[in-house]
C-alpha cells in the first residue's frame, strides 16, 4: 500500500511523460514499479469576459428590493413620476348640480355652466384655491379629500366663495457652477440645505433655475449673509439676482411662517 501522504497521483510509467506532470517520487509495489507524480497547475488565461457575483442572500422575514425601472434605450434610471393633481368642483353643497373636474390651473372656475363652487372633492393634490379669479383674494389649501360645504374649507366667515384654483408643486431648483446653466449642477426637491458644501457642492453658484415654489439663498452657510430670493424662473447671470459675486453656500424654501418660526413665546 502506497502511503497517501506520499503520493498525489498514481499512474504507470510510461516511456513519454506528459509536460504537465512532474515526477516526484517512485514506489515499489507487488505488481511493479509505479511512479508517483503530481500535476503542474495550469496557468490562468484572461478571456476577457467579465463576471457578476451572486445577489446577496436576502435576509429571512425582509422582502427583496425591486428593480430600478430604466428608461428604454437610455441605460439610465428612470425618474419618478411626476404628482398628478386632480380636483372636481360642484356647483351645490353635498356634491349635487353641475360639476367641473379640473387637472391644471384655472384661473376662472366657473366660467363652464357653473355659477359657483358649492362644494369640492379632491382626488389627488394638493391644491390652492383663491376667492377671486385670476388666483387673487382669500387662499385655501386643499389637500385629499371631500369639501360638502364652503366652511369645510374656509376657516374665514367673511367669504364663502372660490373662484381659482391652481395645483401646489413641490419646491424644486436647480443650482448651477457657471453661468448660463452650465458648469456642474445640483438639484434641490422640497428640502432645505444649510450648507452646499456638505452635499458635495461648492460655494459657487452662478445660474440658478427655479421650477417650482420660492426660495432663499444665503451668501454662507447655517441661512447667514446676504439673502437672495428665488421665484419661479430662471436666473441665468448672478445679475439678475443682484449679486455682487457667484457665491451662494445655503438655499431653503419660502413656506408658511409656521415652519420658520423665530421664537418661542409662553403664556400664563
Amino acid at each position: 500500500m502506497i502511503p497517501k501522504r506520499d503520493v498525489r497521483f498514481v499512474v504507470s510509467v510510461s516511456a513519454e511523460y506528459r509536460r504537465d506532470i512532474t515526477p516526484c517520487c517512485t514506489q515499489q509495489t507487488l505488481h511493479g514499479q509505479y511512479l508517483a507524480i503530481k500535476l503542474k497547475p495550469e496557468p490562468s488565461i484572461s478571456t476577457g469576459v467579465s463576471w457578476t457575483p451572486a445577489p446577496a442572500r436576502q435576509n429571512r422575514g425582509m422582502p427583496a428590493r425591486p428593480p430600478v425601472p430604466r428608461v428604454p434605450g437610455s441605460g439610465h434610471a428612470a425618474s419618478a413620476p411626476r404628482l398628478s393633481f386632480q380636483i372636481t368642483v360642484f356647483e351645490l353643497e353635498n356634491f349635487q348640480g353641475q360639476k367641473r373636474e379640473l387637472t391644471e390651473e384655472t384661473p376662472n372656475v366657473t366660467e363652464e355652466a357653473l355659477e359657483k363652487v358649492g362644494s369640492i372633492q379632491v382626488e389627488s393634490g394638493p391644491w390652492l384655491g383663491f376667492g377671486r379669479q385670476a388666483f387673487c383674494g382669500e387662499q385655501f389649501v386643499l389637500e385629499k379629500g371631500a369639501y360638502p360645504r364652503w366652511d369645510a374649507w374656509s376657516n374665514s366667515h367673511s367669504s364663502d366663495s372660490l373662484m381659482s384654483v391652481r395645483p401646489l408643486h413641490d419646491h424644486k431648483i436647480h443650482l448651477f457652477e457657471n453661468a448660463g446653466y452650465n458648469g456642474r449642477k445640483m438639484e434641490i426637491v422640497d428640502d432645505d440645505v444649510p450648507s452646499l458644501w456638505a452635499h458635495g457642492f461648492q460655494d459657487r453658484v452662478a445660474s440658478v433655475k427655479a421650477l417650482d415654489g420660492t426660495w432663499v439663498g444665503y451668501e454662507y452657510p447655517g441661512y447667514r449673509g446676504r439673502q437672495y430670493v428665488f421665484e419661479r424662473g430662471e436666473y441665468q447671470h448672478w445679475n439678475e439676482w443682484d449679486a455682487n459675486q457667484p457665491q451662494i453656500q445655503s438655499v431653503r424654501r419660502v413656506r408658511d411662517q409656521q415652519w420658520h418660526k423665530r421664537g418661542c413665546f409662553e403664556t400664563s
